[in-house]
């Protein structure tokens, strides 16, 4: 009987996940249609239009050439005749010039008179000598033909009877291997099946998921564009990785039109994500979502906050409990002064076990006290963190005097090192590392080595000041480069160990 029941389980369960493939395909299918409706209602006369307009300009552009080409061929034509009507001007006159002077040559060869002969004769000479004939040139100034004018379109034709719609690009093709995701960015590189010279740029839409697999019609969260991409690759930097997964899809435009979308790739987005467990502050810390402030009047409206925090806790929100571990941390106790007297404490709402892991915090320099670390979930309601064996933490005091000092089991070593304006905080969980780093330099701070007995969880303390915490990171390359580098050598902090 069990076994028929696990089994009719199983077949219930295949049958559930065919039948949602099944219903998310007849979405993709009518919002397809919808979407052709809609191109049909809004950009078919577009099309038309766009249409006619490239043809009436292809006949303008043909239609000034060939005005142009006419108008050359008369010009030619002009400039010739023109060079050969002054040529044969020129002979014409030249000609005239030497029948005078012939007939004066003769006349003077046949006169008897020899009185003033020399004289002619030598006029004659001088004439003949500058006359207009021997200066022409003999050879025609243009020709006759003009079969350089004439044309031949039978290729231009055949190019013209290839008119056709521009076509759509090809669909790119994301290459996971070559897809990159470190120090929380993110690089996703694309080919073509062939080449196509047509494209003018690429978009990219990407979009945050706690789903492995293809996107599911219905998401929590929206597809962000980005376009105008000229090479195949996009660089997304700066990113908070809130959730297990980005999933990206890219398509190729050309001038007119935007080809199909990838198939979506998935790629994993891990990092430590986590919030501030408002139930487990002090009075006096006022908690909003990541940030906590000083309240010197905390506690008066505490107990209209008790319900709503119960039920609105981001632990127990279902976009959340998707993720894996870290795991979310039960409250100690219920109500929000989970810490009392001087320990202005806040944890985070997430357990860490396992793995290595690195969170930021911003704090205010000038409050009178600050202190960041990791505690045990033991931790008492009256302990100020470092001051027992239930947490490590640095130590920033500005009270009377200023001071930057690493903390565990009441026990304090001075640090010589600027105080920067935040704080990164890696946890090896395995390795019992807790390291702080100077978030702009990733210098070095501090290490705790010791052997975590029970899971620790992210803790935070403030008095008179405030901060805010930036999660969703990845271990820094450079933090990670440094613990290899360090993982090696012994520690000196053993007696704060």
């Amino acid at each position: 009987m069990g076994e028929q029941k696990e089994s009719l389980r199983k077949i219930t369960h295949t049958l559930a996940m065919k039948n949602e493939e099944i219903s998310n395909f007849v979405c993709t299918v009518k919002q397809n249609l919808n979407n052709l409706e809609l191109w049909q209602q809004t950009n078919s006369n577009r099309v038309q239009e766009d249409l006619e307009t490239e043809f009436t300009s292809l006949h303008s552009v043909l239609d000034e050439m060939k005005d142009n080409m006419l108008t050359r061929i008369k010009q030619e034509r002009a400039s010739r005749t023109y060079e050969l009507q002054s040529q044969l001007s020129a002979c014409s006159k030249a000609l005239e010039s030497s029948e005078e002077l012939l007939e004066l040559a003769n006349q003077t060869l046949c006169s008897s008179e020899t009185e003033g002969f020399n004289q002619a004769a030598k006029d004659i000479k001088d004439s003949v000598t500058m006359a207009p004939a021997f200066r022409l040139s003999l050879k025609a100034k243009a020709s006759d033909n003009m079969s350089h004018l004439m044309v031949d379109f039978s290729q231009e034709r055949e190019v013209l009877q290839c008119l056709k719609f521009l076509p759509v690009p090809s669909t790119p093709e994301i290459q996971v291997s070559e897809c990159q995701v470190c120090d929380n960015t993110v690089t996703v590189v694309w080919t073509l099946p062939g080449p196509d010279s047509k494209i003018d740029h690429y978009i990219v839409e990407h979009r945050r998921t706690n789903h492995e697999g293809p996107p599911r019609i219905r998401e929590d969260f929206p597809w962000m564009v980005v376009e105008g991409i000229r090479e195949m690759e996009l660089t997304l930097t700066g990113l908070r990785f809130d959730t297990r997964y980005i999933t990206f899809r890219v398509r190729a435009c050309n001038k007119a039109v935007a080809g199909e979308f990838s198939e979506p790739v998935t790629l994993e987005t891990h990092a430590f994500t986590f919030k501030l467990d408002a139930a487990s502050s002090h009075q006096n810390l006022k908690v909003e979502d990541l940030s906590v402030e000083w309240d010197g009047s905390g506690g008066k409206i505490q107990d209209i906050r008790k319900e709503k925090t119960r039920t609105n806790s981001p632990m127990h929100s279902p976009a959340r409990s998707a993720l894996m571990s870290p795991k979310r941390a039960p409250t100690a106790r219920p109500g929000r002064d989970r810490f009392t007297a001087e320990s202005y404490t806040v944890l985070a709402d997430t357990l860490i076990d396992a793995g290595h892991h690195y969170w930021e915090v911003r704090f205010d320099k000038e409050s009178k006290a600050f202190a960041v670390g990791v505690a045990l979930r033991s931790l008492g309601r009256f302990d100020q963190l470092g001051k027992s064996s239930a947490s490590w933490c640095i130590h920033l005091n500005n009270w009377l005097q200023q001071s930057l000092t690493a903390k565990h089991n009441n026990k304090a070593r001075a640090l010589d090192c600027t105080i920067p304006s935040s704080i990164g905080v890696y946890v090896h969980y395995d390795e019992g590392v807790l390291s702080f780093y100077n978030c702009k330099t990733k210098q070095l701070m501090h290490t705790f080595k010791t052997k975590f007995q029970q899971p620790v969880i992210p803790a935070f303390m403030v008095w008179n000041g405030s901060f805010s915490v930036v999660t969703g990171l990845q271990v820094p390359s450079a933090v990670q480069s440094g613990q290899r580098k360090n993982s090696g050598t012994s520690s000196s902090n053993a007696s704060l160990n």
